[in-house]
């Protein structure tokens, strides 16, 4: 077996080499030495820090310095057999990854080549298989992928599983009726139970989850994660395991493991990899036993901007106006999950300035902002949505944003401070954003009351964003096509005059490893916003019927419905025709 040789740079020096080829300038590598020195960084850390070049873009000159082809390994299908091949913990320590086998050669990628110490772990490997090496350079972004992928979820929960078997057969002897209850308790304070847990909260967050189902069945318990708004099955564990999964669940949510008769609700906090996540916990007793959901908030992430949320062109413009103005109510509505919320947020961290005092009551607190003072409802002790907002108008804030209107009390309090001179924000659920108007109205809120207080009604769904790495083009049948003109037939020239009608061109993805062959990745909203101007304001206090108000503001007022909103996106080239008919469809 031939041994594995160190890669061989050029004979100039890397940072020259970055200067020769073009990568940087004489004065941009003059000022990060400098720079580097005084914060006592490495110069090719400070490089990337400061966005003089990009991870990837140093890594591929590294490769070209060490004549070392460059891979992207989030670009890879990488099988679980390669993987598996490899200790992890060899892994961890030199930081390679074999990504690919054929024909006797093992393609392995390096973060560093001059790391001698892995390119003799290498060398022992090849020997140990047989095999000829393969190497490869790939940054410790592109690494670290792989490295999660390589932490199997079904192969660690067995092991876990296996464990809880042995200890079960081990405290069978000991068991007694009378000491049951405190038996499963310590069992679920125990390493398997544990892991197992942890195994099903870390691959739900490194797979974008934002929900986590654990589920009982007459056989066994499922464990479904919803990623991109759609349930997808992970993992399938014996029912025996269930009452002291969920007991654990329970342990870590600070809630009563004999209550399994009646719904909980309750949160706990992890860090994963520095990453601050909060957990909203919610149990429900079935007639096979007590289903756990589990909301992952992840704190780190902070508010998106509204161009990243999908509010753009005339909605943005819209939306920058409401928000200017000095009082009145900003509605946001839709079902629950569709993110409302999130917008909120958005808006929120563009209107936080030093010389504003905003005040918020939620239920949960799902981002936390510096500046902003944030409160959560807690009814078990009497501090709800409509007694928080009482207590909120003694702090003398200058903006509110109350989570949601569920009641008449929370609604007139609301309308309320609107009137008084507050910038108010908050939710409801309804399914059109004209829907507000009657539901209101419904909680006994007097119609001229609504049109002096009602600055913009928005609504919102989210819809799945195509794959940007493996999007194509592609030319709409007929059906689609009939779709795309009809829904967009009512929408003003402006709106649709960068597209071609007569020829349109649609988008999808073709599924790759950075989307998990979906054709999908993360998801964005599609709106509808109807504007409080004169001419609805007579509407409303005319009682005129919702369809008819709607019907108006499309006709004469140029509203884009969340519809029309939806099929301009796919022309974009951000979604898909049928994703917008799934979401929206009545």
């Amino acid at each position: 077996m031939d041994q594995v040789a160190p890669p061989q740079p050029k004979t100039v020096s890397f940072e020259n080499f970055l200067l020769d080829k073009g990568y940087i300038t004489n004065d941009v590598l003059v000022q990060a030495r400098s720079e580097s020195l005084t914060s006592h960084k490495n110069l090719f850390d400070y490089l990337v820090s400061e966005k003089y070049l990009t991870e990837e873009d140093l890594t591929t000159a590294r490769g070209a310095f060490f004549n070392l082809p460059y891979v992207d390994l989030r670009q890879k299908k990488v099988s679980k057999e390669i993987l598996e091949a490899v200790p992890k913990d060899t892994m961890m320590t030199y930081k390679f990854a074999p990504f690919e086998i054929a024909g006797g050669i093992l393609k392995v990628a390096l973060t560093d080549p001059t790391n001698l110490a892995a390119l003799g772990a290498l060398e022992f490997l090849s020997q140990k298989n047989q095999l000829q090496l393969e190497l490869y350079i790939t940054s410790q972004s592109s690494w670290q992928s792989v490295f999660k992928k390589s932490e199997n979820l079904t192969k660690e929960v067995r092991q876990a599983l296996t464990e809880v078997v042995e200890k079960e057969r081990a405290d069978e002897t000991k068991k007694t009726s009378r000491a049951e209850i405190k038996i499963e308790e310590k069992i679920v304070e125990e390493a398997p139970i544990s892991k197992i847990v942890d195994v099903i909260l870390r691959h739900a967050i490194e797979g974008r989850a934002s929900d986590i189902h654990i589920e009982p069945s007459e056989e066994d318990l499922r464990v479904r994660y919803r990623i991109d708004g759609v349930l997808h099955s992970s993992l399938i564990l014996p029912k025996t395991v269930h009452s002291a999964i969920i007991s654990r669940i329970k342990i870590l949510s600070n809630l009563k493991i004999d209550e399994q008769r009646l719904p909980q609700d309750g949160r706990f906090h992890i860090n994963l990899e520095s990453k601050p996540i909060d957990f909203r916990v919610s149990t429900f007793p079935t007639v096979i036993g007590e289903k756990v959901v589990l909301r992952i908030l992840d704190k780190s992430t902070g508010a998106p901007s509204l161009n990243d949320l999908g509010i753009m062109g005339s909605q943005l413009a819209i939306v920058q106006d409401a928000i200017k103005k000095p009082h009145g109510m900003f509605l946001m509505t839709g079902p629950t999950g569709s993110g409302k919320s999130t917008t909120l947020y958005s808006i929120l961290s563009m209107l936080n300035k030093p010389g504003v005092n905003i005040v918020t009551l939620e239920d949960p607190v799902e981002y936390f902002m510096d500046g902003v003072n944030q409160a959560q409802i807690r009814p078990e002790i009497g501090l709800t949505f409509a007694s928080g907002l009482r207590s909120i108008l003694r702090q003398d804030p200058n903006i509110i944003m109350v989570g949601e209107i569920r009641d008449k009390e929370t609604s007139e309090l609301a309308v309320n401070s609107a009137l008084t001179g507050h910038l108010v924000f908050s939710t409801l659920h309804t399914n059109s954003a004209v829907g507000a108007i009657p539901r209101l109205i419904d909680m006994g809120i007097e119609p001229f009351l609504l049109t002096a207080s009602l600055n913009l009604l928005a609504a919102q769904r989210l819809v799945r964003k195509i794959c940007d790495k493996c999007k194509i083009e592609k030319k709409p049948d007929e059906s689609v096509k009939e779709t795309i003109l009809k829904e967009l037939a009512m929408v003003t020239d402006e709106e649709k005059k960068e597209f071609n009608l007569k020829d349109p061109v649609v988008y999808m993805g073709r599924g790759c490893p950075a989307c998990d062959n979906s054709g999908f990745k993360g998801r964005v909203g599609i709106y509808e916003m109807i504007t409080i101007t004169k001419a609805i304001q007579e509407l409303i206090t005319s009682r005129t019927p919702a369809n008819k108000i709607q019907e108006y503001a499309v006709t004469k007022e140029g509203m884009l419905l969340m519809k029309q909103d939806g099929m301009l996106k796919a022309l974009r080239g951000i979604t898909t025709v049928e994703e917008v008919v799934r979401v929206t469809k009545d």
